[in-house]
Protein backbone atom coordinates (compact mmCIF):
# COMPACT_ATOMS: atom_id res chain seq x y z
CA UNK A 1 0.00 0.00 0.00
CA UNK A 2 1.04 3.44 -0.61
CA UNK A 3 2.10 5.55 2.34
CA UNK A 4 0.25 8.15 4.53
CA UNK A 5 -0.39 10.51 1.44
CA UNK A 6 -0.31 14.67 2.51
CA UNK A 7 -2.38 15.98 -0.99
CA UNK A 8 -1.49 19.61 0.00
CA UNK A 9 2.21 19.35 -1.55
CA UNK A 10 3.21 17.32 -4.16
CA UNK A 11 6.29 16.42 -2.70
CA UNK A 12 5.09 14.83 0.11
CA UNK A 13 2.38 12.65 -1.59
CA UNK A 14 3.95 9.74 -2.03
CA UNK A 15 6.96 8.19 -1.06
CA UNK A 16 9.80 10.36 -0.83
CA UNK A 17 12.50 7.98 -0.37
CA UNK A 18 14.22 5.23 -3.16
CA UNK A 19 13.25 1.78 -3.56
CA UNK A 20 14.48 -1.30 -2.48
CA UNK A 21 17.86 -2.96 -4.87
CA UNK A 22 15.20 -5.65 -6.82
CA UNK A 23 14.94 -7.42 -9.88
CA UNK A 24 12.68 -8.88 -11.82
CA UNK A 25 12.06 -11.12 -15.08
CA UNK A 26 10.26 -9.04 -18.25
CA UNK A 27 7.19 -8.59 -18.54
CA UNK A 28 7.58 -8.20 -14.44
CA UNK A 29 4.45 -8.21 -12.15
CA UNK A 30 2.84 -5.65 -9.80
CA UNK A 31 2.59 -8.58 -6.67
CA UNK A 32 6.30 -8.88 -6.68
CA UNK A 33 6.90 -5.48 -6.11
CA UNK A 34 8.27 -3.63 -2.71
CA UNK A 35 6.28 -2.13 -2.29
CA UNK A 36 3.45 -1.83 -4.79
CA UNK A 37 2.35 0.84 -6.56
CA UNK A 38 -0.37 3.17 -6.23
CA UNK A 39 -3.16 3.05 -9.03
CA UNK A 40 -5.73 5.13 -7.49
CA UNK A 41 -7.49 1.81 -5.98
CA UNK A 42 -8.60 3.42 -2.64
CA UNK A 43 -8.36 6.62 -4.50
CA UNK A 44 -9.79 7.95 -7.70
CA UNK A 45 -13.23 8.37 -7.82
CA UNK A 46 -15.18 9.15 -10.96
CA UNK A 47 -18.01 12.05 -11.82
CA UNK A 48 -19.82 10.40 -15.64
CA UNK A 49 -17.33 11.81 -17.86
CA UNK A 50 -16.77 8.65 -20.18
CA UNK A 51 -20.37 7.52 -19.61
CA UNK A 52 -21.54 4.94 -22.73
CA UNK A 53 -17.43 4.67 -23.97
CA UNK A 54 -15.90 1.77 -24.52
CA UNK A 55 -11.85 1.66 -24.09
CA UNK A 56 -9.35 -0.66 -25.23
CA UNK A 57 -5.97 0.11 -23.04
CA UNK A 58 -3.06 -1.88 -24.57
CA UNK A 59 -0.89 -3.35 -21.54
CA UNK A 60 -4.13 -2.74 -19.53
CA UNK A 61 -3.03 -4.88 -16.45
CA UNK A 62 -0.28 -3.47 -14.62
CA UNK A 63 1.00 0.20 -14.15
CA UNK A 64 -0.27 3.30 -16.23
CA UNK A 65 -2.22 1.00 -18.12
CA UNK A 66 -4.27 -0.36 -14.62
CA UNK A 67 -4.35 2.99 -13.47
CA UNK A 68 -6.44 4.12 -16.93
CA UNK A 69 -8.69 1.00 -16.67
CA UNK A 70 -9.33 1.71 -13.05
CA UNK A 71 -10.32 5.62 -13.94
CA UNK A 72 -11.94 4.77 -17.17
CA UNK A 73 -14.01 2.47 -15.46
CA UNK A 74 -15.14 4.73 -12.47
CA UNK A 75 -15.60 7.52 -15.15
CA UNK A 76 -18.10 5.11 -16.90
CA UNK A 77 -16.51 3.44 -19.78
CA UNK A 78 -16.77 -0.29 -19.95
CA UNK A 79 -13.08 -1.74 -20.94
CA UNK A 80 -10.89 -4.22 -22.60
CA UNK A 81 -7.09 -4.60 -22.22
CA UNK A 82 -4.51 -6.39 -23.66
CA UNK A 83 -1.49 -8.40 -22.07
CA UNK A 84 1.37 -10.77 -22.18
CA UNK A 85 -0.37 -14.48 -21.17
CA UNK A 86 2.56 -14.42 -18.17
CA UNK A 87 0.69 -11.46 -16.53
CA UNK A 88 -2.54 -13.25 -16.29
CA UNK A 89 -2.68 -12.49 -12.20
CA UNK A 90 -2.44 -8.80 -12.68
CA UNK A 91 -5.10 -8.42 -15.45
CA UNK A 92 -7.59 -10.69 -13.22
CA UNK A 93 -6.71 -8.22 -10.45
CA UNK A 94 -7.42 -4.92 -13.20
CA UNK A 95 -10.62 -6.65 -14.46
CA UNK A 96 -12.19 -7.55 -10.93
CA UNK A 97 -11.46 -3.44 -10.12
CA UNK A 98 -13.28 -2.71 -13.90
CA UNK A 99 -16.34 -4.67 -12.67
CA UNK A 100 -16.28 -3.53 -9.19
CA UNK A 101 -17.08 -0.10 -10.77
CA UNK A 102 -19.77 -1.70 -12.61
CA UNK A 103 -18.86 -2.02 -15.88
CA UNK A 104 -17.86 -4.52 -18.90
CA UNK A 105 -14.47 -5.62 -18.92
CA UNK A 106 -12.99 -8.14 -21.55
CA UNK A 107 -9.24 -9.91 -20.95
CA UNK A 108 -7.28 -10.05 -24.30
CA UNK A 109 -4.14 -12.24 -23.90
CA UNK A 110 -1.47 -12.05 -25.90
CA UNK A 111 1.63 -10.74 -27.55
CA UNK A 112 1.14 -6.82 -29.87
CA UNK A 113 4.60 -8.19 -31.71
CA UNK A 114 2.03 -10.77 -33.30
CA UNK A 115 0.96 -8.65 -36.31
CA UNK A 116 -2.05 -10.58 -36.97
CA UNK A 117 -3.34 -10.47 -33.04
CA UNK A 118 -2.95 -6.76 -32.65
CA UNK A 119 -4.76 -5.79 -35.84
CA UNK A 120 -7.59 -8.00 -34.67
CA UNK A 121 -8.03 -6.22 -31.33
CA UNK A 122 -10.70 -3.74 -32.46
CA UNK A 123 -12.60 -5.70 -34.14
CA UNK A 124 -12.48 -8.08 -31.35
CA UNK A 125 -13.32 -5.20 -29.01
CA UNK A 126 -16.25 -4.22 -31.17
CA UNK A 127 -17.48 -7.29 -31.32
CA UNK A 128 -17.89 -8.43 -27.81
CA UNK A 129 -18.20 -4.77 -26.58
CA UNK A 130 -20.25 -2.89 -29.23
CA UNK A 131 -18.10 -0.42 -29.97
CA UNK A 132 -14.97 1.45 -29.76
CA UNK A 133 -14.09 4.91 -28.90
CA UNK A 134 -10.83 5.62 -26.79
CA UNK A 135 -7.72 3.90 -27.96
CA UNK A 136 -4.65 4.17 -25.44
CA UNK A 137 -1.90 2.52 -26.95
CA UNK A 138 0.50 2.09 -24.31
CA UNK A 139 2.04 -0.99 -24.15
CA UNK A 140 6.06 -0.50 -24.10
CA UNK A 141 9.41 -3.07 -23.47
CA UNK A 142 11.68 -1.20 -21.75
CA UNK A 143 15.83 -2.72 -20.59
CA UNK A 144 19.27 -1.38 -19.53
CA UNK A 145 21.51 -1.03 -22.51
CA UNK A 146 25.29 -1.03 -21.37
CA UNK A 147 26.40 -0.03 -25.11
CA UNK A 148 24.99 0.62 -28.61
CA UNK A 149 27.49 -1.84 -29.40
CA UNK A 150 26.01 -4.85 -26.95
CA UNK A 151 22.50 -4.04 -28.64
CA UNK A 152 21.28 -7.18 -30.17
CA UNK A 153 19.09 -6.98 -33.62
CA UNK A 154 17.02 -9.36 -31.34
CA UNK A 155 16.22 -6.84 -28.70
CA UNK A 156 16.40 -4.03 -30.99
CA UNK A 157 13.42 -5.94 -32.82
CA UNK A 158 11.49 -6.84 -29.64
CA UNK A 159 11.51 -2.56 -28.97
CA UNK A 160 10.37 -2.19 -31.86
CA UNK A 161 8.01 -4.28 -32.57
CA UNK A 162 6.13 -4.16 -29.03
CA UNK A 163 6.78 0.02 -29.10
CA UNK A 164 5.86 0.79 -32.48
CA UNK A 165 4.38 -1.71 -34.80
CA UNK A 166 1.81 -2.20 -32.55
CA UNK A 167 0.80 1.05 -32.25
CA UNK A 168 0.76 0.98 -35.96
CA UNK A 169 -1.00 -1.91 -36.59
CA UNK A 170 -3.93 -1.35 -34.02
CA UNK A 171 -4.45 2.46 -34.94
CA UNK A 172 -4.62 1.15 -38.46
CA UNK A 173 -7.17 -1.14 -37.54
CA UNK A 174 -9.26 0.72 -35.67
CA UNK A 175 -9.61 4.59 -37.49
CA UNK A 176 -11.90 3.09 -39.78
CA UNK A 177 -14.16 2.03 -36.86
CA UNK A 178 -13.63 5.17 -34.99
CA UNK A 179 -17.10 7.98 -34.57
CA UNK A 180 -16.20 11.60 -34.43
CA UNK A 181 -15.40 12.45 -30.56
CA UNK A 182 -13.50 9.23 -30.19
CA UNK A 183 -9.68 9.38 -28.49
CA UNK A 184 -6.48 8.08 -29.34
CA UNK A 185 -3.89 8.67 -26.54
CA UNK A 186 -0.54 7.02 -27.23
CA UNK A 187 1.82 6.78 -24.18
CA UNK A 188 5.15 8.79 -24.77
CA UNK A 189 7.92 9.57 -22.24
CA UNK A 190 9.97 12.28 -21.10
CA UNK A 191 12.84 9.57 -22.72
CA UNK A 192 11.77 10.92 -25.91
CA UNK A 193 13.16 14.56 -25.51
CA UNK A 194 15.38 13.64 -22.38
CA UNK A 195 16.65 10.41 -23.68
CA UNK A 196 18.98 8.07 -21.01
CA UNK A 197 21.98 6.45 -22.85
CA UNK A 198 21.19 3.70 -21.13
CA UNK A 199 17.74 2.93 -23.10
CA UNK A 200 18.55 4.64 -26.29
CA UNK A 201 16.26 1.75 -28.24
CA UNK A 202 13.55 2.67 -26.13
CA UNK A 203 14.25 6.40 -26.09
CA UNK A 204 14.07 5.95 -29.97
CA UNK A 205 10.74 4.47 -29.88
CA UNK A 206 9.17 7.11 -27.27
CA UNK A 207 10.23 9.75 -29.81
CA UNK A 208 8.40 8.12 -32.49
CA UNK A 209 5.06 7.81 -30.71
CA UNK A 210 5.43 12.07 -30.62
CA UNK A 211 5.87 11.91 -34.56
CA UNK A 212 2.85 9.43 -34.82
CA UNK A 213 0.70 11.47 -32.60
CA UNK A 214 1.30 14.74 -34.30
CA UNK A 215 1.15 13.13 -37.74
CA UNK A 216 -2.38 11.07 -36.93
CA UNK A 217 -3.72 13.97 -35.12
CA UNK A 218 -3.49 16.19 -38.68
CA UNK A 219 -4.60 13.23 -40.76
CA UNK A 220 -7.58 12.13 -38.75
CA UNK A 221 -8.99 16.29 -37.18
CA UNK A 222 -11.13 16.42 -40.07
CA UNK A 223 -13.30 13.64 -38.81
CA UNK A 224 -13.55 14.91 -35.32
CA UNK A 225 -10.88 12.37 -34.19
CA UNK A 226 -8.87 13.83 -31.15
CA UNK A 227 -4.79 12.21 -31.00
CA UNK A 228 -3.13 12.94 -28.23
CA UNK A 229 0.42 11.59 -26.22
CA UNK A 230 0.96 11.40 -22.01
CA UNK A 231 4.78 11.58 -21.45
CA UNK A 232 5.55 10.49 -17.94
CA UNK A 233 8.88 11.08 -16.20
CA UNK A 234 10.09 8.03 -13.37
CA UNK A 235 6.77 6.12 -12.60
CA UNK A 236 6.48 3.30 -10.26
CA UNK A 237 5.37 0.16 -12.68
CA UNK A 238 6.92 -2.95 -13.06
CA UNK A 239 8.76 -1.50 -15.97
CA UNK A 240 11.29 -0.46 -13.56
CA UNK A 241 12.66 -3.55 -10.99
CA UNK A 242 12.03 -5.60 -14.55
CA UNK A 243 15.00 -3.46 -16.14
CA UNK A 244 17.90 -5.15 -14.97
CA UNK A 245 19.22 -1.84 -13.12
CA UNK A 246 18.43 -2.57 -9.67
CA UNK A 247 21.38 -0.05 -8.51
CA UNK A 248 19.28 2.64 -9.74
CA UNK A 249 15.98 1.64 -7.82
CA UNK A 250 17.43 4.04 -4.54
CA UNK A 251 17.51 6.41 -6.45
CA UNK A 252 14.79 6.14 -8.90
CA UNK A 253 12.96 9.45 -9.38
CA UNK A 254 14.62 11.71 -6.98
CA UNK A 255 16.41 13.86 -9.88
CA UNK A 256 12.90 15.61 -10.84
CA UNK A 257 11.94 18.46 -9.37
CA UNK A 258 9.61 17.45 -6.91
CA UNK A 259 12.26 14.88 -5.34
CA UNK A 260 10.16 11.40 -6.15
CA UNK A 261 9.60 9.04 -8.24
CA UNK A 262 5.10 9.08 -9.53
CA UNK A 263 3.19 6.90 -8.90
CA UNK A 264 0.29 5.45 -11.88
CA UNK A 265 -2.08 6.66 -9.87
CA UNK A 266 -0.98 10.47 -10.82
CA UNK A 267 -1.23 10.27 -14.19
CA UNK A 268 -5.00 9.06 -14.28
CA UNK A 269 -6.91 12.45 -14.47
CA UNK A 270 -4.53 13.18 -17.62
CA UNK A 271 -5.76 10.42 -19.43
CA UNK A 272 -9.19 10.63 -18.41
CA UNK A 273 -8.95 14.38 -19.35
CA UNK A 274 -7.73 13.26 -22.98
CA UNK A 275 -10.69 10.92 -23.40
CA UNK A 276 -13.26 13.35 -22.40
CA UNK A 277 -15.10 16.21 -23.99
CA UNK A 278 -13.02 18.41 -21.55
CA UNK A 279 -10.44 18.10 -24.21
CA UNK A 280 -12.55 18.51 -27.34
CA UNK A 281 -10.29 21.31 -28.33
CA UNK A 282 -6.38 19.48 -27.53
CA UNK A 283 -5.39 16.97 -30.18
CA UNK A 284 -1.90 16.81 -31.58
CA UNK A 285 -0.63 17.70 -27.70
CA UNK A 286 2.23 15.95 -25.57
CA UNK A 287 1.23 16.32 -22.09
CA UNK A 288 4.36 15.90 -19.84
CA UNK A 289 3.35 14.50 -16.34
CA UNK A 290 7.00 14.40 -15.10
CA UNK A 291 7.39 15.67 -11.64
CA UNK A 292 8.91 18.96 -13.34
CA UNK A 293 11.62 17.72 -15.06
CA UNK A 294 11.24 19.10 -18.75
CA UNK A 295 10.74 17.92 -21.84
Amino acid sequence: MAQARDNANPVTTYRTEGFPEQQQDQPGLTGLMDPRPDHGEETYVGSGRLVGRVALITGGDSGIGRAVAIAYSREGADIAITYLPEEQADAEETVALVRGAGREALLLPGDLRNEGFSRGLPATVIEKLGGLDILVLNAAYQQNRDGLENLSTDEFTRVMETNLYSTLWIASEALPHLRPGSSIITTSSIQAFNPSPNLIDYAMTKAALVAFTKALALQVGSRGIRVNAVAPGPIWTPLIPATSWPSKLPTFGQDTPLGRAGQPAELAHTYVYLASTDASYVSGAVIPVTGGKGL
